[in-house]
């Protein structure tokens, strides 16, 4: 078993003087997460007391019991003009949580603007916290690779961001458009920076734009042809936009992670099969390919499955607790994800025998060379 002082001996200065610096920046930046009400428009209330005033019993008409509690809160305003002073007001919940917030001293929540009211919850600083536990496993498990896993995801955020402020600002561009060119930075940044510049990262790259368009392509074509019955898009009512081109850019995006994930992994399975017997035999190498396609394609199509369905949890709940007919709550709440997973599903099959075909082409040309 490896001591800490046996750790710290084998460490480099640079991992020290990085160690110092992230330690450094996790402290600095809850500091200033805990302090940082003044940028904030809304009225900031830092909880002081909590008492609770009456709590009864409800039945609604399909016999659902629950309980409504109202408290009284007292507080004080930690931004704006009143800063400093104390306020109180009541705050009602039921506790099922469905719609408001149970509150408790040490809480910080925005003050509604008549002032008798929770608007929401302060949540950044559980954000970045939770933010630097996953930097500092990242950086734990993968180091370099890690700290550059991490940078393409700020990137790809920011990406993200700027592309869908270039649509809302500029609503005759097309978002298809948009999004396809987002992707195509996504796939080609998210790559080369975790995987460096080097055969297998260009094959994860060619495999992961193929799969997508090809998925995309079959999903389009499904839905033309059936006039799209079926799907509710119920859920995207708050729109002003057309939620068919919406949607659809969802799908891109969203079959993008897995696509990239399964090009990835098969790609790197196929090179390093090829860098420890740089003669193998091309068939032993396919069919190898394939057996590892086989092995990771029953679990990611059970991730997207579950990624999608788990969001749409709670609306399920709320339906079948109101004696919903099954295939209507179904299709109400579950038609888009399960679209959703249904092309992702396909886009991570049709990778498998791309990103095979594509290592095989990268591999004999290397093997030409020898």
């Amino acid at each position: 078993m490896i001591t800490l002082k046996a750790w710290l001996k084998n460490r480099t200065k640079t991992e020290y003087i990085t160690v110092c610096l992230l330690l450094t920046g996790f402290i600095a930046s809850m500091i200033f997460i805990n302090n940082n009400y003044e940028l904030y428009d809304k009225t900031i209330v830092h909880i002081t007391d909590v008492q609770e005033i009456t709590r009864e019993n409800q039945t609604d008409p399909h016999g659902n019991e629950d309980e409504r509690v109202v408290q009284q809160i007292e507080g004080e305003i930690k931004n704006g003009p009143d800063k400093g002073e104390i306020t109180d007001f009541e705050n009602e919940y039921t506790q099922s949580l469905a719609l408001d917030y149970e509150l408790s001293a040490g809480d910080e929540i925005f003050l509604a603007p008549d002032g008798e009211a929770t608007d929401d919850i302060k949540r950044d600083k559980y954000f970045v916290f939770v933010a630097w536990i996953f930097l500092f496993v990242l950086l734990a498990v993968g180091k370099s690779r890690g700290a550059l896993s991490a940078l393409s995801l700020f990137v790809n955020a920011a990406i993200l961001s700027f592309a869908l402020d270039i649509y809302i600002q500029n609503p005759s561009i097309s978002l298809s458009v948009i999004t396809a060119l987002s992707i195509i930075i996504f796939t080609v940044l998210s790559l080369l920076m975790a995987t460096g510049f080097n055969e297998k990262t260009y094959t994860a790259i060619l495999a992961t734009l193929i799969g997508t368009v090809i998925s995309l392509v079959i999903a389009y074509a499904a839905l033309h042809f059936t006039g799209e019955q079926g799907l509710r898009y119920e859920e995207m009512a708050f729109l002003t936009r057309n939620p068919e081109t919406i949607f659809m850019a969802g799908l891109l995006i969203g079959s993008l992670g897995a696509v990239m994930d399964v090009a990835i992994t098969l790609s790197a399975s196929m090179f390093e099969m090829f860098e420890k017997n740089n003669r193998i035999d091309i068939k032993t190498l396919k069919k190898a390919g394939y057996e590892v396609g086989k092995d990771i394609m029953g679990t990611m199509t059970n991730i997207l499955f579950f990624a999608y369905v788990s969001g749409s949890l709670p609306m399920l709940l709320i339906y079948f607790k109101n004696a919903a007919p099954f295939g209507f709550t179904i299709s109400m709440n579950l038609s888009l994800e399960l679209t959703r997973a249904l092309v992702g599903g396909i886009g991570i099959v049709l990778t498998i025998p791309i990103a095979i075909y594509i290592s095989i082409f990268f591999i004999r040309r290397k093997q030409a060379k020898l």
